[in-house]
């Protein structure tokens, strides 16, 4: 089992920067492969962005040039910095980890454990 936790959200204006981070616990952390999603009122979660083991990252067109996910192997950390926010950016933001093979990790059923969740709210 994996545990992790969100934090960081709030409520912004349009153009600030927020830092989220995801603390895990339980298994080894550096085994895993993380990934950011969100889900904003009445939509799908959607993915933002994911980092492998080794550190290679992908991200949603939405959110590319914008985002910035990395990890912190020995802090067993997630980070999703976002700058240049936006009122469509506003959404619950959930880590995830997974362990599956030959997965892009940016599908939901690409991962086994879920955080909680963290409101982000960017006011225009």
């Amino acid at each position: 089992q994996v545990q992790l936790v969100e934090s960081g959200g709030g409520l912004v204006q349009t153009g600030d920067s927020l830092r989220l981070s995801c603390a895990a616990s339980g298994r080894t952390f550096s085994n895993y492969y993380m990934g950011w999603f969100r889900q904003a009122p009445g939509k799908e979660r959607e993915f933002v962005a994911r980092i492998t083991r080794g550190g290679n990252t992908i991200y949603s067109d939405s959110v590319k040039g914008r985002f910035t996910i990395s990890r912190d192997n020995t802090g067993n950390t997630l980070q999703l910095q976002m700058n240049s926010l936006k009122p469509e950016d506003t959404a619950v933001y959930y880590c995830a980890a997974g362990s599956r093979t030959f997965v892009s990790g940016a599908r939901t059923n690409d991962y086994d454990y879920w955080g909680q969740g963290t409101q982000v709210t960017v006011n225009s």
